[in-house]
C-alpha cells in the first residue's frame, strides 16, 4: 500500500498580486489534496490571505513565473504535483481528472481551456497560445493545443526534465523538453473564466499576448 505521502497530491499555485481571488480559488481545492502558494514578491498582501484560507506559504522573492513553479514543485510532497493559476480564471475542480490521467500511465496531463463566455478568453491570447502548440506539435509531435497554467505530473520525473526557463516560457519548455523526452502528455478540458481579481500578468492585451507569444515561441525551439 502507498504511504500517506506517497498519496498527496500538491497543488502548486504561484501567485503575485492576487489578494483578491487567491482565497476563492484555495477553498476549492479538492478533498485531500494541499494547497502551496507560491508568493513571488506580491505587495498586496497575498501571503497572508493565503494563510488566513488554510494554505501552506513559501516565498520566492527572484521574479518569474518558472521561478515561482520550480520552487513550488522543489518543495512539494508526494508523489504528483499540480500547478494551477492564483486569479480565480481556472476551477481547480478539473484538477482530480489530470490527476487521475497520471496515475493510469499519462507522464504529463495539461487541461485544454474551454472558455465560459467569449470574453474570458481574449482572442490575441487564444492565438498567441494557439501558434505556440502548433509549434509543439510539429517540432515534437506531441498532440496538444494549448498552453494551459494547469497541469499534473509525478514530481520526481518532472524536476528530472531540468526546466531552465525561470519567466513566462516555463510551460512551454516543459511541453518541449517533455516531447523530447518522449513522455506520454494528454490534454484534458478545464473551464475556464475572467479571472476574479487582479491583474493579467501575460495577456491582458494585444501587446502583453504579442510579447508573451515571442517568449513561448523561442521557448518551443
Amino acid at each position: 500500500m502507498p504511504s500517506t505521502d506517497e498519496q498527496t497530491v500538491t497543488v502548486v499555485i504561484p501567485c503575485r498580486n492576487e489578494a483578491e481571488s487567491i482565497a476563492r480559488v484555495i477553498d476549492a481545492v479538492p478533498a485531500g489534496f494541499t494547497a502551496l502558494v507560491v508568493d513571488n514578491g506580491s505587495s498586496d498582501g497575498t501571503a497572508d490571505a493565503a494563510r488566513r484560507a488554510g494554505a501552506t506559504v513559501i516565498a520566492e522573492p527572484r521574479a518569474g513565473y518558472g521561478s515561482a513553479v520550480h520552487t513550488g514543485i522543489a518543495a512539494a510532497r508526494g508523489d504528483v504535483v499540480c500547478t494551477i493559476d492564483g486569479d480565480g480564471s481556472l476551477d481547480p475542480a478539473d484538477l482530480p481528472a489530470l490527476v487521475e490521467a497520471v496515475r493510469r500511465g499519462a507522464d504529463l496531463a495539461v487541461g485544454r481551456r474551454r472558455p465560459a463566455s467569449p470574453d474570458a478568453w481574449p482572442w490575441h491570447a487564444r492565438l498567441g497560445s494557439a501558434l505556440v502548440a502548433a509549434r509543439l506539435r510539429g517540432r515534437y509531435g506531441i498532440d496538444v493545443h494549448d498552453i494551459a497554467p494547469m497541469r499534473a505530473a509525478r514530481r520526481e520525473p518532472l524536476l528530472a526534465l531540468g526546466i531552465t526557463d525561470r519567466r513566462s516560457g516555463y510551460p512551454v519548455e516543459l511541453l518541449a523538453r517533455a516531447g523530447a523526452a518522449g513522455w506520454r502528455v494528454v490534454e484534458s478540458p478545464v473551464r475556464y473564466g475572467k479571472r476574479t481579481g487582479g491583474r493579467s500578468k501575460v495577456s491582458g492585451s494585444p501587446a502583453g499576448s504579442a510579447r508573451a507569444t515571442i517568449d513561448f515561441l523561442r521557448a518551443a525551439r
